[in-house]
């Protein structure tokens, strides 16, 4: 088991696409990650989600409203899936203010040590914070090319591609290859402790 000991968040809301997230519930846990669902519960204990294409009930207590900087750190990435969950996540109540679900993003990019993947129309949620994706090669959905030259990433036509800490994916269908090359990635992370670098 590659990542025995890390932990990965994967953002929710409603109108996911289930196979993708059931995916990585059980492909992340079989090389011994944790695997948590982080979402703005808006002061409940727990939300109910449906996903997008069969209405199946997920239900998510995790959130990352109060996470402090200890426990973002104790990610060894942060995955935003597909579907419409991006599109929900980025609400905010006033239009002056970034939404949570974005300046949890911004943070997580402000960490070079947690990888960050995005998949198809997760990029929706880097929109309020255009920084974190300029200059930055990327793949989204077909739908989302002129939202990522919008915000000056260097579109790549691939189905997977990876930018430093950054990986991204073309669509939900893709999330088996997306998945194995972010287990690849924090492997290899394991592999480099600081430590290996005086050998």
């Amino acid at each position: 088991m590659q990542l025995t000991g890390q932990k990965i968040a994967v953002l929710m809301e409603s109108d996911f696409y289930e196979p993708e997230i059931l995916y990585y519930q059980r492909r992340f846990a079989e090389e011994g990650a944790e695997v948590h669902f982080l979402t703005r519960l808006w002061g409940n204990e727990r939300i109910v989600f449906r996903g997008h294409e069969h209405r199946m009930p997920f239900e998510v207590s995790e959130s990352f409203e109060d996470m402090d900087e200890y426990g973002l750190k104790e990610y060894a990435a942060v995955i935003v899936p597909s579907g419409i969950v991006a599109d929900r996540l980025r609400y905010t109540e006033d239009v002056e203010t970034l939404p949570p679900a974005a300046a949890f993003l911004r943070r997580a990019f402000a960490d070079p040590a947690i990888v960050k993947g995005i998949i198809c129309h997760g990029m929706w949620l880097a929109a309020p914070i255009p920084s974190v994706i300029r200059g930055r090669r990327a793949v989204v959905h077909n739908n989302l090319l002129g939202d990522l030259n919008n915000m000056g990433g260097v579109y790549v036509n691939q189905d997977v591609v990876v930018d430093g800490d950054l990986v991204t994916a073309r669509t939900g269908n893709h999330c088996h290859v997306f998945a194995r090359t972010i287990i690849e990635q924090l492997a290899a992370r394991t592999r480099r402790r600081p430590g290996d670098l005086a050998a």
